[in-house]
Protein backbone atom coordinates (compact mmCIF):
# COMPACT_ATOMS: atom_id res chain seq x y z
CA UNK A 1 0.00 0.00 0.00
CA UNK A 2 1.28 3.07 -1.05
CA UNK A 3 1.18 6.26 1.54
CA UNK A 4 -2.72 8.16 1.58
CA UNK A 5 -3.34 9.90 -1.12
CA UNK A 6 -2.85 13.99 -0.54
CA UNK A 7 -6.34 15.48 1.23
CA UNK A 8 -7.44 18.69 2.13
CA UNK A 9 -10.17 20.19 4.34
CA UNK A 10 -13.60 21.64 2.95
CA UNK A 11 -16.34 22.23 5.44
CA UNK A 12 -14.91 20.80 8.39
CA UNK A 13 -14.51 17.72 5.86
CA UNK A 14 -11.01 15.74 5.15
CA UNK A 15 -10.96 15.37 1.09
CA UNK A 16 -8.94 13.73 -1.39
CA UNK A 17 -7.72 15.99 -3.66
CA UNK A 18 -8.35 13.43 -6.26
CA UNK A 19 -11.94 13.18 -6.29
CA UNK A 20 -13.87 10.77 -8.31
CA UNK A 21 -15.60 11.86 -11.15
CA UNK A 22 -18.49 10.42 -13.05
CA UNK A 23 -19.09 11.65 -16.51
CA UNK A 24 -17.10 8.44 -18.03
CA UNK A 25 -19.21 6.23 -15.98
CA UNK A 26 -22.54 7.93 -16.43
CA UNK A 27 -22.71 8.21 -20.33
CA UNK A 28 -21.65 11.99 -20.64
CA UNK A 29 -18.73 11.80 -22.75
CA UNK A 30 -18.51 15.23 -24.38
CA UNK A 31 -17.75 12.95 -27.35
CA UNK A 32 -20.91 11.92 -28.94
CA UNK A 33 -23.77 9.97 -29.30
CA UNK A 34 -22.05 6.63 -30.00
CA UNK A 35 -19.03 7.64 -26.79
CA UNK A 36 -22.05 7.99 -24.79
CA UNK A 37 -23.65 4.85 -25.32
CA UNK A 38 -19.95 3.05 -25.71
CA UNK A 39 -19.92 4.28 -22.20
CA UNK A 40 -23.58 2.89 -21.25
CA UNK A 41 -22.74 -0.87 -22.75
CA UNK A 42 -19.61 -0.94 -20.61
CA UNK A 43 -21.52 0.15 -17.58
CA UNK A 44 -25.06 -1.33 -17.63
CA UNK A 45 -24.41 -2.78 -14.13
CA UNK A 46 -23.17 -1.44 -11.11
CA UNK A 47 -20.65 -3.90 -10.74
CA UNK A 48 -18.36 -2.42 -13.56
CA UNK A 49 -18.66 0.82 -11.54
CA UNK A 50 -17.89 -0.40 -8.48
CA UNK A 51 -14.84 -2.19 -9.97
CA UNK A 52 -13.25 1.55 -10.71
CA UNK A 53 -14.65 2.88 -7.32
CA UNK A 54 -12.49 -0.30 -5.49
CA UNK A 55 -9.76 1.03 -7.32
CA UNK A 56 -10.11 4.57 -5.79
CA UNK A 57 -10.84 3.06 -2.16
CA UNK A 58 -7.86 1.21 -2.20
CA UNK A 59 -5.64 4.42 -2.39
CA UNK A 60 -8.37 6.33 0.30
CA UNK A 61 -9.78 8.59 -2.52
CA UNK A 62 -12.97 7.87 -0.88
CA UNK A 63 -15.28 10.77 -2.31
CA UNK A 64 -17.36 10.92 -5.49
CA UNK A 65 -18.76 13.69 -7.53
CA UNK A 66 -22.26 12.32 -9.58
CA UNK A 67 -25.46 13.36 -10.80
CA UNK A 68 -26.87 10.38 -8.00
CA UNK A 69 -30.71 11.31 -9.04
CA UNK A 70 -29.93 11.05 -12.71
CA UNK A 71 -27.37 7.30 -12.77
CA UNK A 72 -29.51 5.34 -10.59
CA UNK A 73 -26.93 2.63 -10.24
CA UNK A 74 -23.96 5.23 -9.00
CA UNK A 75 -25.39 4.48 -5.42
CA UNK A 76 -25.71 1.02 -6.04
CA UNK A 77 -21.91 0.65 -7.02
CA UNK A 78 -21.02 2.94 -3.80
CA UNK A 79 -22.42 0.42 -1.60
CA UNK A 80 -20.66 -2.96 -3.57
CA UNK A 81 -17.66 -0.61 -3.25
CA UNK A 82 -17.96 0.11 0.10
CA UNK A 83 -18.61 -3.74 1.23
CA UNK A 84 -15.83 -4.97 -0.90
CA UNK A 85 -13.18 -2.91 0.96
CA UNK A 86 -14.56 -2.36 4.03
CA UNK A 87 -13.95 2.00 3.84
CA UNK A 88 -17.14 4.25 3.48
CA UNK A 89 -17.06 7.10 0.56
CA UNK A 90 -18.12 9.81 0.40
CA UNK A 91 -21.14 10.95 -1.82
CA UNK A 92 -20.71 14.88 -3.49
CA UNK A 93 -24.38 14.81 -5.02
CA UNK A 94 -25.15 17.24 -7.92
CA UNK A 95 -29.31 17.01 -7.63
CA UNK A 96 -31.29 19.05 -10.25
CA UNK A 97 -33.40 21.29 -8.36
CA UNK A 98 -36.88 23.41 -9.54
CA UNK A 99 -35.25 26.60 -8.58
CA UNK A 100 -38.52 28.55 -10.16
CA UNK A 101 -39.68 31.65 -7.60
CA UNK A 102 -43.00 30.13 -6.32
CA UNK A 103 -44.22 27.64 -3.48
CA UNK A 104 -44.47 24.88 -5.86
CA UNK A 105 -41.13 24.84 -7.17
CA UNK A 106 -39.57 25.36 -3.59
CA UNK A 107 -40.71 22.43 -1.96
CA UNK A 108 -40.10 20.39 -5.17
CA UNK A 109 -36.41 21.83 -4.61
CA UNK A 110 -36.32 20.54 -0.68
CA UNK A 111 -37.62 17.10 -1.95
CA UNK A 112 -34.49 16.81 -3.88
CA UNK A 113 -32.21 17.95 -1.58
CA UNK A 114 -33.80 15.36 0.91
CA UNK A 115 -33.53 12.50 -1.14
CA UNK A 116 -29.84 13.18 -1.20
CA UNK A 117 -29.68 13.13 2.38
CA UNK A 118 -31.38 10.01 2.10
CA UNK A 119 -28.57 8.72 0.23
CA UNK A 120 -25.99 9.62 2.36
CA UNK A 121 -24.51 12.62 0.79
CA UNK A 122 -22.15 14.97 2.93
CA UNK A 123 -22.27 17.65 0.31
CA UNK A 124 -24.81 18.79 -1.95
CA UNK A 125 -23.94 20.85 -5.01
CA UNK A 126 -26.76 21.52 -6.90
CA UNK A 127 -26.50 20.80 -10.40
CA UNK A 128 -25.26 24.20 -12.38
CA UNK A 129 -27.78 24.17 -15.15
CA UNK A 130 -30.35 25.08 -12.47
CA UNK A 131 -28.21 27.75 -10.12
CA UNK A 132 -26.86 29.60 -13.01
CA UNK A 133 -30.13 30.89 -13.88
CA UNK A 134 -30.16 33.15 -10.36
CA UNK A 135 -26.68 34.68 -11.38
CA UNK A 136 -27.52 38.19 -11.78
CA UNK A 137 -24.29 40.16 -13.34
CA UNK A 138 -26.24 43.50 -12.94
CA UNK A 139 -26.34 43.30 -9.13
CA UNK A 140 -23.39 40.97 -8.63
CA UNK A 141 -25.58 38.42 -6.67
CA UNK A 142 -27.40 34.89 -6.93
CA UNK A 143 -30.46 35.52 -6.34
CA UNK A 144 -32.72 33.17 -3.84
CA UNK A 145 -29.35 31.28 -3.39
CA UNK A 146 -29.55 31.20 0.73
CA UNK A 147 -32.93 29.35 -0.02
CA UNK A 148 -31.37 26.29 -1.14
CA UNK A 149 -28.47 26.33 0.89
CA UNK A 150 -30.61 26.76 3.82
CA UNK A 151 -32.19 23.36 2.93
CA UNK A 152 -29.19 21.90 2.32
CA UNK A 153 -28.01 22.91 6.20
CA UNK A 154 -31.47 22.04 7.25
CA UNK A 155 -31.08 18.25 6.33
CA UNK A 156 -27.82 17.87 7.53
CA UNK A 157 -25.28 17.78 4.70
CA UNK A 158 -22.62 20.79 3.63
CA UNK A 159 -24.06 23.08 0.24
CA UNK A 160 -21.45 23.90 -2.18
CA UNK A 161 -21.67 25.25 -5.90
CA UNK A 162 -21.73 23.32 -8.78
CA UNK A 163 -20.59 26.49 -11.00
CA UNK A 164 -19.41 26.62 -14.86
CA UNK A 165 -19.57 30.22 -14.89
CA UNK A 166 -16.33 31.99 -13.02
CA UNK A 167 -18.82 34.59 -11.40
CA UNK A 168 -20.60 32.05 -9.30
CA UNK A 169 -17.50 31.83 -7.73
CA UNK A 170 -16.79 35.39 -7.43
CA UNK A 171 -20.26 36.09 -6.58
CA UNK A 172 -20.32 33.75 -3.97
CA UNK A 173 -17.75 35.35 -2.42
CA UNK A 174 -18.57 38.57 -2.46
CA UNK A 175 -21.90 38.04 -0.83
CA UNK A 176 -20.51 35.60 1.88
CA UNK A 177 -23.02 32.88 0.60
CA UNK A 178 -23.42 29.52 2.66
CA UNK A 179 -21.13 27.08 0.29
CA UNK A 180 -18.16 25.87 1.37
CA UNK A 181 -16.66 24.65 -2.06
CA UNK A 182 -17.29 25.18 -5.64
CA UNK A 183 -16.98 23.53 -8.81
CA UNK A 184 -15.10 25.35 -11.62
CA UNK A 185 -13.89 24.19 -15.19
CA UNK A 186 -10.35 24.55 -15.77
CA UNK A 187 -8.01 22.44 -18.02
CA UNK A 188 -4.93 23.14 -20.45
CA UNK A 189 -6.97 23.23 -23.52
CA UNK A 190 -9.86 25.85 -22.38
CA UNK A 191 -12.77 23.06 -23.14
CA UNK A 192 -16.15 24.23 -21.95
CA UNK A 193 -14.70 27.56 -19.82
CA UNK A 194 -16.10 30.64 -20.56
CA UNK A 195 -13.16 32.85 -20.47
CA UNK A 196 -9.63 32.21 -21.02
CA UNK A 197 -7.60 30.00 -18.97
CA UNK A 198 -5.82 32.69 -17.49
CA UNK A 199 -9.21 34.53 -16.04
CA UNK A 200 -10.22 31.20 -14.61
CA UNK A 201 -7.13 30.69 -12.67
CA UNK A 202 -7.45 34.07 -10.89
CA UNK A 203 -10.49 32.99 -9.86
CA UNK A 204 -9.11 30.29 -8.76
CA UNK A 205 -5.93 31.93 -7.14
CA UNK A 206 -8.79 34.47 -5.18
CA UNK A 207 -11.47 32.01 -4.41
CA UNK A 208 -12.37 31.80 -0.15
CA UNK A 209 -12.74 28.31 -0.13
CA UNK A 210 -11.15 25.59 -1.75
CA UNK A 211 -11.91 24.88 -5.28
CA UNK A 212 -13.29 21.19 -6.93
CA UNK A 213 -11.81 21.61 -10.53
CA UNK A 214 -13.32 19.69 -13.42
CA UNK A 215 -12.53 18.17 -17.18
CA UNK A 216 -8.60 17.98 -16.30
CA UNK A 217 -8.18 15.85 -19.55
CA UNK A 218 -11.03 17.84 -21.68
CA UNK A 219 -12.96 14.67 -21.96
CA UNK A 220 -10.16 12.85 -23.68
CA UNK A 221 -8.76 16.10 -25.76
CA UNK A 222 -5.77 15.81 -23.41
CA UNK A 223 -3.89 13.04 -22.19
CA UNK A 224 -3.72 12.23 -18.22
CA UNK A 225 -0.10 13.37 -18.17
CA UNK A 226 -0.93 16.76 -19.98
CA UNK A 227 -3.69 17.45 -17.63
CA UNK A 228 -3.50 16.41 -14.35
CA UNK A 229 0.19 18.07 -14.31
CA UNK A 230 -1.80 21.41 -15.53
CA UNK A 231 -3.89 21.23 -12.85
CA UNK A 232 -2.16 20.18 -9.51
CA UNK A 233 0.54 22.23 -10.67
CA UNK A 234 -1.18 25.27 -11.04
CA UNK A 235 -3.96 25.50 -8.32
CA UNK A 236 -3.86 25.73 -4.60
CA UNK A 237 -2.80 22.84 -2.04
CA UNK A 238 -6.20 23.24 -0.81
CA UNK A 239 -7.54 22.65 -4.14
CA UNK A 240 -9.15 19.51 -5.68
CA UNK A 241 -9.21 17.77 -8.98
CA UNK A 242 -11.85 15.62 -10.45
CA UNK A 243 -11.12 12.69 -12.42
CA UNK A 244 -13.39 10.55 -14.44
CA UNK A 245 -11.80 6.81 -15.97
CA UNK A 246 -14.01 4.34 -17.80
CA UNK A 247 -12.36 1.11 -16.56
CA UNK A 248 -10.17 0.18 -13.65
CA UNK A 249 -7.03 0.19 -15.80
CA UNK A 250 -7.58 4.38 -16.39
CA UNK A 251 -8.06 4.51 -12.52
CA UNK A 252 -4.42 3.48 -11.65
CA UNK A 253 -3.03 5.19 -14.41
CA UNK A 254 -4.69 8.27 -13.31
CA UNK A 255 -4.40 7.74 -9.41
CA UNK A 256 -0.25 7.51 -10.72
CA UNK A 257 -0.21 10.59 -13.11
CA UNK A 258 -1.95 12.71 -10.17
CA UNK A 259 0.28 11.39 -7.28
CA UNK A 260 3.44 12.31 -9.51
CA UNK A 261 1.98 15.31 -10.52
CA UNK A 262 1.46 16.64 -6.59
CA UNK A 263 5.25 14.90 -5.96
CA UNK A 264 6.54 16.94 -8.75
CA UNK A 265 8.33 13.64 -10.56
CA UNK A 266 7.81 11.25 -13.38
CA UNK A 267 4.82 9.12 -13.54
CA UNK A 268 6.12 5.43 -12.90
CA UNK A 269 3.84 4.03 -15.86
CA UNK A 270 4.54 1.38 -18.74
CA UNK A 271 5.19 3.15 -22.25
CA UNK A 272 1.81 3.60 -24.94
CA UNK A 273 2.42 0.52 -27.62
CA UNK A 274 3.62 1.32 -30.98
CA UNK A 275 4.57 -0.48 -34.18
CA UNK A 276 7.93 0.93 -33.87
CA UNK A 277 9.25 2.10 -30.48
CA UNK A 278 12.31 4.36 -32.02
CA UNK A 279 14.63 5.90 -29.27
CA UNK A 280 12.45 9.26 -29.38
CA UNK A 281 9.49 7.10 -27.92
CA UNK A 282 11.31 4.89 -25.69
CA UNK A 283 12.53 8.53 -24.12
CA UNK A 284 15.93 6.25 -23.47
CA UNK A 285 18.83 5.16 -25.88
CA UNK A 286 18.98 2.10 -23.96
CA UNK A 287 17.68 -1.06 -25.09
Amino acid sequence: MSEKFPRTMVGGVSLPRLIIGCNWISGFSHRGPAQDQAILTKHSTPDSVADIFEVFLKEDIDAVLGLFTIDKDLIDAVRIAEERTGKKMILIDEPVLNTDDNRLARQEAEEEIKKSAERGATFVLPLHSCIERLLDRSTKTINRLDDYTKMIRDNGMIPGLSAHMPEMVQYADLNEYDVETYIQIYNAMGFLMQVEIESVHKTIMNAKKPVLTIKPMAAGRTTPFVGLNFSFNTIREQDMVCVGCYDPLEAIEDIEYARAAIERRAPIIKPRSSPFASDAIKGSAKD
